[in-house]
């Protein structure tokens, strides 16, 4: 992966300072939420154009991610910085029925994406490591639980000191009322983050998926 430009935030007149300063030394200070999202377009056209419905989901949540700076920030020594782009790390399953980390490398193209990501995922498979490289802070991890609807989550993190990079997760897909849903769980260090973020980037996400035929080929 190419070197990530990044840019040191001035605490002192940041807008968030004081939100910043009261949950950074929380001894838990992340905060977990979980709603459906309708995957009915992008299964549609998973099937359709014979493409990974995994693959263009993770390129859907990158996306959305990447769009909202307060998601590409992360909390490094004493201060924070902001990425200029933030790629998905991902869990895969193995033949041993033990999962694998792998990175993807982010990009607007979803043609692109989806080619480097199909490459990369083969390779985890059959790595015989859990870490494939090197841990990076411009990730977003993510993971899924394909065989559970769930209704909630709280991912482990490191407390000491705190991991300010989002965790995403998504389960089962469900048929209700003509459409398919999906449960879809995100976490994130409230220092950097609030409900209102969240919110956008829900809404953000179901557009591209509700669209999604403009942005796979």
């Amino acid at each position: 992966m190419a070197d990530n430009q990044r840019k040191l935030i001035d605490i002192e007149t940041w807008p968030r300072r004081e939100a910043y300063g009261l949950f950074r030394d929380f001894g838990f200070p992340y905060f977990s939420i979980t709603a459906n999202v309708d995957v009915t377009a992008l299964l549609s056209a998973a099937k359709e154009k014979r493409t990974s419905f995994t693959i263009g989901l993770v390129y859907a949540l990158s996306r959305a991610a990447n769009a909202i700076s307060a998601f590409r920030q992360r909390m490094e020594g004493n201060g924070v910085v902001e990425y200029s782009v933030v790629h998905p790390s991902i869990t895969v399953l193995a033949d041993d029925d033990q999962f694998r980390f792998c990175s993807l490398h982010y990009t607007d193209e979803f043609t692109q994406f989806a080619a480097g990501a199909k490459e990369r995922i083969e390779q985890a498979r059959t790595a015989n490591s859990v870490w494939p490289e090197p841990d990076r802070n411009d990730f977003l991890f993510m993971t899924s639980l394909p065989w559970i609807a769930f209704t909630a989550m709280v991912h482990p993190a490191p407390l000491d000191p705190p991991d300010s990079v989002p965790r995403f997760a998504w389960g089962k897909y469900e048929q209700r009322d003509g459409r398919i849903s999906m449960p879809l769980n995100i976490q994130v260090h409230h220092a950097l983050l609030d409900g209102v973020h969240v919110g956008r980037y829900f809404e953000l996400v179901q557009d591209l998926l509700d669209k999604v035929d403009r942005w796979v080929a």
